[in-house]
């Protein structure tokens, strides 16, 4: 097994254990759901319902999914409750699909232009800090020339952290006094990563929902501010949600999905969780790619999404 090979191995590995909980308490339900029946009736399928609603899938997405499978039951008229794993891995794999049209497998950017935006968005604690560190940290491995720009000037503690990443893995933090307009600091960011050739930039914001007005108008002039050194900025605005609070998460991603226009997510904290179904749920209500998920406390635990791989490890395939 070539470099290549034994790095996708342990990457699966990571995603497996990562998944664990989730797989396990899933794969217990849907037992339970078919216990005693030996084709799949009306009776399986609201225990079916049942089991994807508790596994934090979204009632909007379960009922959709759940459709499906009474439409393939109808047509093919018999159906075992042996087949109905197959049938239900699925309709999952086809509603990621949907909105996650591409699997990712290097962190590679785009290369007609440089810096590549990101302004990080999410509520405090979701791990929207942390995930830029893991994120720069994977950047810079991948030979990029990496810049961060601590626009959450409320909290002292946010820009600190940001800090401490910074010198962790070895990239610039460009950041101003606390309480500091953070469009100011995106704007000071992006100007000394455009004067230096950086490849990319992600730029951490403020975590508050409780004013969205106020939210709103401060994203609108940071994005404002960024367009005067680089006209297409940002190239991204990627939602940070933490995926073990399972349906708080869906209701932080709609509300900053009206707040702002989300591009991209990553879903944190799926390890040593069970809810790890709301992965399926967000990106299905949102129509938004997941493009991170974060498996661990090491900074080579963001892993890219891949929603192949992620089907597989939800279904306990090796």
């Amino acid at each position: 097994m070539g470099l290549f090979g034994i790095f996708n191995k342990k990457k699966k590995e990571t995603l497996d254990k990562g998944l664990e909980r989730t797989q396990q308490s899933f794969f217990s339900k849907i037992t339970k759901a078919v216990a005693g029946k030996s084709k799949v009736d009306d009776d399986v399928l609201d225990n079916l319902e049942e089991v994807l609603i508790t596994s934090d899938v979204g009632v909007e997405t379960t009922l959709k999914i759940i459709e499906r499978i009474e439409e393939r039951v109808a047509r093919d008229k018999y159906v075992t409750t042996s087949e109905l794993n197959g049938i239900l891995r699925e309709e999952i794999a086809s509603l990621l699909a949907e909105n996650n049209t591409n699997d990712n497998d290097d962190w590679d950017l785009p290369t007609d232009h440089k810096p590549y935006v990101i302004l990080v968005v999410g509520v405090n604690g979701v791990g929207k800090t942390t995930t830029i560190g893991k994120l720069a940290y994977q950047f810079k491995q991948a030979g990029k020339k990496v810049y961060l720009g601590a626009a959450d000037t409320f909290r002292a503690a946010a820009v600190e952290q940001l800090c401490i990443w910074g010198e962790r893995v070895g990239v610039p933090v460009i950041k101003q006094q606390m309480g500091s307009d953070p469009a100011s600091v995106a704007f000071d960011t992006l100007t000394s990563a455009k004067a230096n050739q950086a490849d990319v930039v992600l730029i951490d914001t403020a975590g508050r929902l409780h004013n969205k007005v106020g939210l709103m108008n401060e994203l609108k002039k940071v994005k404002a501010v960024m367009k005067k050194v680089l006209p297409d900025a940002p190239d991204e605005v990627m939602l940070v949600l933490d995926g073990s609070t399972g349906q708080n998460a869906f209701e932080q991603a709609k509300q900053f999905s009206a707040v702002t226009n989300i591009t991209s997510m990553a879903i944190t904290k799926l390890d040593g969780t069970a809810k790890g179904g709301v992965v399926i749920g967000i990106s299905d209500q949102l129509k938004v790619p997941v493009k991170y998920i974060g498996l661990g406390e090491g900074m080579e635990d963001l892993q890219l999404f891949n929603k192949q791989q992620f089907v597989d490890s939800l279904f306990g395939e090796k």
